[in-house]
């Protein structure tokens, strides 16, 4: 009796594994590929026919990419920046106050010099979150250098860390508040 004995290079189906083009695709052409350590004269590349297009027209117009969207920050406000400035020295004083000693008689004097700083800052550039920059600050540092004010690393840090934590939530508070 002859027996026949049938080989299915496929593996077996499960209800998980549904075949799809590119499973089929893969298998078929799988016993294709030549093996380099069954067959070492074989060159180790080979190539794959390309797909045909879909459609052969060419394009009328070329695909171009869309030119980058630039936000807009709105104008400075000047009454924000106003209530603002008057708001930064408030609190710059009770923080500078606690160190008498580095500063002395001339707290003041580094107070007025930061505010004005910051108040120009606030009435030329400042436009909202996303504005806040590190120049005035760096401003007030050397603005209370040139005038031989003492505590100016202090006073330039403390500015900085009480506007990266107010300016911009303040902002978006007067706006909502403004719009109302």
């Amino acid at each position: 009796m002859a027996s026949s004995s049938w080989v299915s290079n496929q593996a077996p189906l499960t209800p998980a594994k549904t075949p799809t083009f590119a499973t089929l695709l893969i298998r078929r052409t799988a016993c294709l590929i030549p093996h380099p350590h069954l067959h070492p004269t074989l060159p180790l590349s080979f190539s794959i026919p390309s797909p045909k297009p879909i459609s052969v027209k060419p394009f009328l117009h070329p695909l171009r990419a869309s030119p980058p969207q630039k936000y807009v920050y709105p104008d400075p406000i000047p009454e924000f920046a106003e209530a603002e400035t008057l708001k930064f020295k408030s609190e710059l004083f009770k923080k500078l106050s606690k160190d008498k000693h580095t500063f002395g008689g001339d707290l003041d004097a580094c107070i007025e010099v930061c505010g004005e700083v910051f108040n120009n800052f606030l009435h030329d550039e400042y436009g909202g979150p996303g504005t806040l920059l590190v120049e005035p600050f760096t401003e007030i540092f050397v603005a209370l250098k040139e005038k031989n004010l003492p505590g100016a690393p202090m006073a330039a840090r403390a500015s900085l860390l009480w506007a990266q934590n107010y300016v911009d939530h303040d902002w978006k508070v007067w706006n909502s508040n403004s719009t109302k």
